[in-house]
């Protein structure tokens, strides 16, 4: 379990998820109008940069492309900025968000998110490494230009491909 050594706390009542930058219907949402969005399940494996790999991990959650329907990005966008409550940012872009199999999950193994996995929510995007998926997201930006993350600034690979082993520059 890998975060920035601190795992803030999660307060249902006071949560909000922020979706906003180049989209049409920028939204503001609590925690409970994210659970009362259609949801998806996805089995999927998760690979860490440090050479281990969870396979077959169920998760629920908002599929991607349903939250993408909603907030209507405008045409220019090619990134998303992913933003935790702990300061954590990790950019994604728009080609690798396009599958069926991108989620933003609220549960693990059938059990809310747990804390230490990155509560209340976290991106799931199973071709790239685990660090491009912010836990304790708060927020989701869609931009037109690059913005480098926590970890992409520390000499992580922009991009993270699990297939082409990009780890690091």
């Amino acid at each position: 379990i890998l975060d920035l050594g601190m795992q803030p706390e999660f307060d249902p009542k006071t949560y909000r998820l922020k979706v906003y930058g180049l989209v049409e219907k920028p939204l503001d949402l609590t925690y409970n109008e994210i659970l009362k969005m259609p949801a998806t399940n996805l089995t999927a494996d998760l690979h860490c940069v440090t050479h281990w790999s969870k396979l077959d991990v169920k998760w629920k959650g908002v599929s991607f492309k349903d939250l993408v329907k909603i907030v209507k990005p405008k045409d220019n966008w090619k990134f998303i900025i992913q933003e935790g409550l702990d300061g954590y940012t990790t950019n994604v872009p728009r080609e690798d968000l396009e599958g069926d199999n991108v989620i933003i999950a609220y549960e693990l193994e059938g059990k809310p998110l747990p804390k230490e996995h990155g509560a209340p929510l976290r991106f799931i995007i199973p071709h790239l490494y685990g660090w491009k998926g912010s836990k304790f997201l708060s927020g989701i930006k869609f931009v037109e230009k690059d913005e480098p993350g926590f970890w992409e600034k520390r000499g992580y690979h922009n991009h993270g491909n699990i297939f082409k082993e990009e780890r690091y520059w």
